[in-house]
């Protein structure tokens, strides 16, 4: 199969639909959650389980990544997708207004919401990577991974500081009202954006059909690829160790270093300048160096795991020595590490997306989305479980996100050590006789 490829405007076209993503998302997972704690006085619990909800809903990735793969086009799914997820969230901010005066028809429509939620961003976030997986060269995936995720990250700060100011003062049907004009706009651009890119693209390219293989089949046929293997328990373990921290750091600098509300919002601040940056450098430098793309991302990647777990091991002895090791360095420290190697993973994901005898882009994103989603869901709950047991079983609150943290950055040195295992036995397979190489495959 010739394809033809995506230019610099067609990658930007589709970050663009990240920043979509982004900005519907950052509703449900934050704007909702502080109305239901705060302005209605909800337990806390009860946010935290729909968004939980939400990410289990994810585990259909993979299925929606095959129906991508058996279509002559990702782009309907991709506004599919984007569809059940505004239309989702509407209903998301009409379930929680419902929750104040019928909590039980409002948890039960934000079930539904939320299951909404998960499906849109499974259906459209997997089938817009598998396109960019099958339709960006090699050279341009590091640069095309950190346009894609700084649109995203976009996406969640402009909808989090417009939106924001919108909804004071806070009322029920002004929640509503944002929420609605939020995810229309969104839904608006992704039309805008995935508008003729693929139909310019199919008609630069001589396709070649493959028979169709069912779900089942297909999935089978992934998991016994060691590279598809070993990427899903990188995914999985770097993702735990990424997303632990993001319920605790703010927690930790009030009541470790005695920072106000204002004090510890503007202290994510310097985090994600830290990610931007990082992800910046590396869609840079990965553009301009010249040599294998993969191998410099996979290196990117343990440089990031490795300074992140750094950073963590700073932030846990920062509890002890406050006077002398400000907490404002460390967490951009953090978040630049994170960026690095967050950015990298992604483009090493559209790298081996299209590994293997045949091309399954869709339901290997899918099964990488997947292990993804379980590892958030599982670490922002196992980042705060743990500094609740450590803070119950020891008296010193320094001591107990000490633990915690460590225990973080021994995760990411696991992950480093995961990421250079992969591609190993491709690379030794492709140095054989081709006779050899393909009896052992």
């Amino acid at each position: 199969m010739n394809r033809a490829s995506l230019g610099w405007l067609g990658i930007v076209r589709l970050g663009l639909v990240q920043s979509a993503i982004g900005s519907i998302v950052v509703l449900t997972t934050s704007t909702f959650n502080r109305v239901m704690v705060v302005e209605m006085a909800l337990p806390a619990s009860l946010p935290a389980a729909l968004v939980a909800w939400h990410y289990a809903v994810q585990l259909s990735r993979p299925r929606w990544g095959h129906g991508s793969d058996a279509g002559q086009s990702r782009t309907p799914l991709i506004v599919y997708g984007m569809g059940i997820l505004a239309l989702g969230a509407i209903i998301a901010a009409n379930a929680t207004v419902a929750m104040q005066n019928s909590p039980t028809f409002g948890i039960l429509l934000g079930i539904v919401a939320f299951a909404m939620i998960g499906a849109g961003v499974s259906a459209s976030g997997t089938s817009l990577l598998a396109l960019m997986a099958s339709r960006v060269t090699p050279d341009r995936r590091p640069a095309a991974a950190s346009i894609t995720w700084i649109m995203m990250i976009f996406g969640i700060v402009f909808t989090a500081g417009v939106g924001g100011a919108m909804l004071d003062p806070y009322s029920p049907q002004r929640l509503v009202l944002v929420a609605s004009a939020v995810a229309g706009v969104a839904f608006v651009v992704t039309l805008l954006a995935v508008w003729g890119v693929e139909s310019r693209l199919a008609a630069q390219q001589i396709e070649a059909t493959e028979p169709a293989s069912s779900f089942r089949e297909t999935l089978r046929e992934i998991w016994k690829e060691k590279l598809a293997r070993d990427f899903t328990l990188f995914v999985f373990v770097s993702m735990l160790a990424y997303s632990a921290q993001e319920l605790i750091l703010e927690p930790f600098s009030g009541l470790v270093f005695g920072y106000s509300l204002g004090k510890s919002t503007q202290l994510a601040g310097f985090q994600h300048g830290g990610v931007l940056i990082g992800m910046v450098l590396v869609g840079l430098l990965g553009t301009l160096l010249r040599g294998d793309k993969t191998q410099w991302m996979k290196g990117s990647i343990v440089f990031g795991c490795v300074a992140s777990a750094l950073a963590l091991a700073a932030l846990a002895v920062a509890g002890f020595v406050r006077p002398m090791l400000p907490l404002q360095p460390v967490v951009f420290a953090l978040g630049f590490s994170n960026g690095i190697f967050a950015v990298s993973a992604i483009g090493l994901m559209m790298s081996f997306a299209g590994a293997g005898r045949q091309s399954r882009e869709g339901v290997r994103m899918g099964v990488w989305g997947a292990a993804q989603a379980i590892a958030f869901a599982i670490g922002g709950f196992a980042g705060a479980a743990g500094l609740d047991v450590m803070r119950h079983m020891i008296a010193s609150t320094p001591t107990a996100f000490a633990i915690v943290f460590a225990t973080e950055g021994v995760v990411f040195v696991g992950a480093a050590l995961f990421a250079t295992r992969l591609g190993r036995a491709q690379a030794r397979t492709a140095m054989l006789p081709p006779g050899v190489a393909g009896s052992l495959q």
